[in-house]
């Protein structure tokens, strides 16, 4: 119990570049030894929170999340857009239900940006600029407020489908945000103490491999997707309407399946091979990327992706367990 009378919220962060072994670690020690109703996981998974890509997302099993239940996966269409911010939300908000039926949350996956911000909260939003807020007061007397209502919704979904068009001085603010920072108003904390935020007491894992035995998984597991019915996935979604323009298609894995005859043109790729040769290279840079960025991380321990690490990892889970609540 911290000092304020809050409770303390014990987490288990486990953070690993793409092919480490995240999810084999969550499956040995939770989901294999029948122990799964003592913990769920929470994916820090930018691509994964995408509905119909489930095969280039490298998405955990219908099987594993039966056993092992998971949250943030399928919450959104690829045409929409996730944010860090919504990102600390929803994964705030997942932890404290956990913790509530008496279990463990586990806030596993690569993307480092989610997890930092997760650790530290997000930052406040920047201060108000009155030139920015001249010129949308302008703007609002000449184009009225339905017209910026649909300006914000371009740039900031999010904060649009949250404020209702005639609630001007949201509606300012949040335009206000977009234009002084590039970033979504989704991004920022309400305010820098973040007074709604849980308490967290964290054990904050990073999994590292052998770089040359991380890029054979890569090619591996890139393989294997291409084996899986890969290229039927992305045809399946252009048929639906998406195209490399949208949020989701931009991940790697997909983005490859797509050349541009002319400018804002685009058709699928007939070089499969090609594109899986892609694929695999522009993945391998990505885990280069994840694992300088994990160094960024405060507090991160580093552990063997082996099982040889099981007991080790399974030493602190249980210290964490005993010190948090």
């Amino acid at each position: 119990m911290a000092e304020d009378g809050q409770a303390i919220i014990p987490v288990c962060i486990l953070f690993g570049p793409t092919a480490s072994g995240k999810t084999a670690i969550l499956e040995a020690l939770w989901a294999a030894t029948g122990a799964s109703g003592e913990v769920e996981v929470v994916s820090a998974d930018s691509m994964q929170v995408y509905r119909g890509m489930d095969i280039g997302t490298a998405k955990p099993s219908a099987a594993l999340q039966a056993a092992l239940p998971h949250h943030l996966i399928d919450i959104r269409y690829p045409n929409e857009r996730f944010t860090v911010g919504a990102f600390v939300h929803l994964a705030d908000a997942c932890c404290l239900d956990i913790v509530r039926r008496g279990k463990l949350p586990i806030v596993s996956g690569g993307t480092g940006f989610y997890l930092k911000h997760f650790i530290l909260g997000l930052p406040e939003a920047p201060p108000s600029d009155e030139n920015i807020r001249r010129e949308l007061r302008e703007e609002l007397r000449r184009r009225g407020k339905a017209a910026l209502w649909e300006a914000l919704a371009a740039g900031d979904r999010e904060s649009a489908a949250r404020i209702h068009p005639n609630d001007e001085y949201r509606l300012l603010r949040a335009l206000e945000v977009l234009r002084s920072s590039g970033r979504p108003l989704s991004d920022f904390a309400v305010t820098q103490a973040d007074l709604g935020r849980p308490r967290y007491q964290f054990l904050i894992l990073g999994l590292e491999r052998d770089r040359e035995d991380l890029y054979r998984r890569i090619d591996e597991r890139c393989a294997q997707m291409f084996r899986s019915g890969l290229p039927e996935e992305v045809r399946r979604l252009v048929e639906a309407g998406y195209s490399p323009k949208d949020p989701g298609l931009r991940a790697i894995g997909y983005r490859e399946f797509f050349v541009e005859p002319e400018p804002g043109v685009f058709r699928l790729s007939q070089d499969l091979r090609g594109v899986e040769t892609l694929v695999a290279r522009n993945s391998r840079r990505y885990a280069k990327r994840q694992c300088s960025y994990g160094a960024s991380i405060p507090g991160l321990t580093w552990v063997s992706a082996s099982a040889d690490s099981l007991p080790r990892i399974q030493e602190h889970l249980a210290l964490l367990c005993l010190h948090g609540g």
